[in-house]
């Protein structure tokens, strides 16, 4: 069951919104927002960043970086 979700921009930014949506091949706005909320899901939060950020920082401090050649040799390192 579909909801109608009313929104007020300025007309500026509804004509961005449109042109965006048919610049990136959507039918409508609506596949465009909806395309745009499931992309919006998948984002790191800024909590979840600043906590691997802390972490790496505590393994470069402590030496518990990995030096690799490639990224192949990195995947492998994190293997074992």
């Amino acid at each position: 069951m579909r909801q109608v979700l009313s929104l007020s921009l300025p007309l500026k930014m509804t004509t961005e919104v449109k042109s965006l949506a048919k610049k990136r091949g959507f039918v409508s706005v609506s596949g465009y927002v909806q395309h745009l909320i499931g992309m919006d899901k998948d984002l790191i939060s800024e909590e979840s960043l600043l906590k691997s950020i802390k972490q790496a920082e505590r393994e470069y401090k402590t030496s518990r970086t990995i030096k690799a050649k490639s990224l192949a040799d990195l995947v492998c390192s994190q293997k074992k």
